[in-house]
């Protein structure tokens, strides 16, 4: 006799396999809809069991656990449950496991387990975990879950029967006079536990490669080693930025200065070799000089991404963001902005918190991006010993590396003060899945140096170089009458003179003022604004990019100098940061004060560090 029709649902972490068993046990005989209130897809269809009775099977989105941090695990929770609206509680739960990540995959399934329900285990992608050297043993992993467990292959329709037997034998289990029954809840570390327990209990056989790799995780995630060996890791890429970029930047300044004597040999004195000399070389050539600093940085950004190292840091930063409230899906946003701010800030939208969102864009900007990397790179160049502190460990690049925690040290402390008032509210919980270890080709990391290049060249071409005009101009006219500064003279120079007095006491003078200005379109702006500025002040020949660390020695104090450093560390980024802003925030309510603090920090600190360096006689 027909028992009628039932229903069973496959669940499981993101990545598992869901969609590919779905598939191949449903065919063509597929429905695709929305659950009623929400825009969560819902995906049914229908399977025909061995015996050849009906199955409605529904494919739920990957979730993490109960504790849901977002629509899609929610809609999965209230299914599980029979809360949801419109669709009938599945009488068999399939639970899907990656087999070649078994561990992580086991946290969530011990947690659907604890419900008592109808429950078979499709151990997903044995293929695959093979393939990484790792054989698993399904009897061994059922007798510790206590449910059938069945081995396939989704893609190859490997054990699909057997996984359809094994739903309907659960389903008459369910039926009959012992039902399954609820089990004792376990904590969330209880769980991740018996997860590690149970995935070493089902190993038959296991490569030395994956023994290794095993090895690495467990040195590179140590709670205690982890951080130290991230932070050892981001020191000598920083001693590489100075070291590395050294003889390459040299040839690019020689060229910029070939660049130029050729320009003056060529063209009489006029305003047009002056403009040429002192505004397009001078300034766009100050800031291409740093392209290898910048290509040397990403090297090693993109090398970590490649090797799979960059999602292992970023669940060694999860700790840290929670201390301050914020949860690790905030550190790839974050992450990002080393970079540019831009992107930084279009990636929080995979934050589902909306005030963890907020506090993470409001922070972005205090993230060393990129084109900090010029303005940091000239000043310590010019005032800080190019010295070892310690073998192979040089105190420009030490210096470097300081900025850069100060920077992170800071966006820290702003997301706790945040997150205590105005954007107050819990961590939520992260869980992610690190990908495998394996080596960069040269070909990706050529492309992604090539594009990062690119983008560099593309903005020293448009944006750095229409700057550079502008102020050129600026500075130039109205011309000076003789014996008068021409600087003092120009439109520019009054602007900045106005400016300098607000700037005055933290240690600013005029031409600090006038790069300010300007480096709100991009930061580097203000490099080739202060080479710019020196070359139309002195009027000579000889200030060309090289020439600018020798020239902010003459006008400059060390005091100066370090409080310069200090204001780009908390400043606001460029324009263009500020309109994405407003666009993710649909206003200007954030934007607004994104700006305001960001000054006030940037005149605080900078402030701070010249006074503290005047009292002890660095002014």
């Amino acid at each position: 006799m027909s028992r009628g029709p039932f229903t069973a649902a496959l669940v499981g972490n993101p990545n598992a396999g869901k969609s590919a068993l779905f598939n191949a046990l449903t065919g063509a005989r597929q429905k695709i809809a929305n659950y009623p209130g929400v825009t969560v897809e819902r995906k049914a269809g229908r399977l025909l069991l061995p015996s050849g009775e009906p199955v409605e099977l529904i494919d739920l989105p990957g979730s993490y656990g109960f504790n849901t941090t977002s629509p899609d695990e929610e809609v999965t929770r209230r299914v599980i449950m029979g809360e949801q609206a419109g669709q009938a509680q599945p009488d068999v739960l399939v639970i899907v496991l990656d087999a070649s990540n078994l561990e992580q995959h086991l946290v969530f399934a011990q947690e659907v387990l604890e419900l008592g329900r109808p429950t078979v285990v499709a151990l997903n992608m044995v293929d695959l975990a093979a393939r990484d050297g790792l054989v698993l043993d399904a009897a061994a992993l059922q007798a510790e879950l206590g449910v059938p467990v069945i081995e396939t292959v989704a893609v190859r329709r490997r054990g699909l029967d057997a996984l359809g037997a094994a739903i309907g034998a659960a389903r008459d289990v369910a039926a009959g006079p012992t039902p399954p029954a609820p089990r004792p809840h376990v904590t969330l570390p209880e769980r991740r536990l018996l997860a590690r327990q149970m995935a070493q209990g089902a190993t038959l056989s296991e490569t030395a490669r994956h023994r290794v790799h095993a090895r690495i995780d467990k040195l590179l995630l140590h709670p205690w080693l982890g951080p130290v060996i991230l932070a050892a890791l981001l020191f000598v890429v920083f001693q590489a930025v100075f070291s590395w970029a050294a003889p390459v930047q040299d040839l690019l300044e020689g060229g910029a200065n070939a660049l130029s004597d050729g320009v003056r040999a060529v063209l009489p004195a006029s305003l047009l070799r002056d403009l040429l000399t002192d505004g397009v070389i001078a300034g766009v050539g100050a800031v291409v000089v740093f392209l290898p600093q910048i290509l040397v940085l990403f090297f090693f950004i993109l090398l970590m991404e490649a090797t799979g190292y960059m999602a292992r840091a970023a669940f060694l930063m999860d700790r840290m963001m929670a201390g301050v409230g914020l949860s690790g899906r905030s550190f790839i946003p974050l992450l990002s902005s080393f970079a540019c701010a831009i992107p930084g800030i279009m990636a929080t939208r995979s934050i589902t918190d909306p005030k963890d969102r907020l506090t993470t864009i409001l922070i972005a900007p205090l993230m060393t991006c990129s084109a900090r990397l010029p303005v940091y790179t000239v000043i310590i160049a010019a005032f800080i010993p190019n010295s070892r502190v310690l073998p192979g460990v040089g105190l420009q690049g030490l210096v470097l590396f300081g900025l850069y925690v100060v920077g992170v040290i800071g966006a820290m402390a702003v997301a706790l003060i945040l997150r205590r008032s105005i954007t107050k509210g819990a961590a939520s919980g992260f869980i992610m899945e690190l990908p495998k270890y394996q080596l960069p080709t040269v070909k990706d990391l050529a492309l992604g140096l090539w594009q990062r290049a690119w983008v560099f060249l593309r903005r020293a071409g448009t944006m750095i170089l229409t700057v550079a005009v502008v102020l050129w101009l600026l500075l130039n006219f109205p011309r000076a009458e003789e014996g008068r500064s021409q600087v003092d003279a120009s439109v520019a120079g009054h602007i900045a003179n106005g400016l300098a007095v607000v700037m005055k006491p933290i240690g600013f003078n005029r031409d600090i003022a006038l790069a300010l200005i300007p480096s709100m379109a991009a930061r580097e702006v203000a490099v080739s604004s202060l080479a710019t500025s020196y070359a139309v002040d002195t009027g000579d020949e000889a200030v060309e990019g090289q020439m600018l660390g020798d020239r902010l020695k003459q006008h400059w104090s060390l005091a100066t100098a370090l409080a310069f450093l200090a204001w780009f560390v908390f400043a606001p980024q460029c324009m263009s940061t500020i309109a994405v802003t407003r666009r993710e925030t649909n206003g200007w309510k954030w934007p607004t004060f994104m700006l305001g603090y960001l000054f006030a920090l940037a005149y605080v600190f900078a402030g701070v560090t010249y006074w503290t360096a005047v009292a002890f006689g660095l002014g």
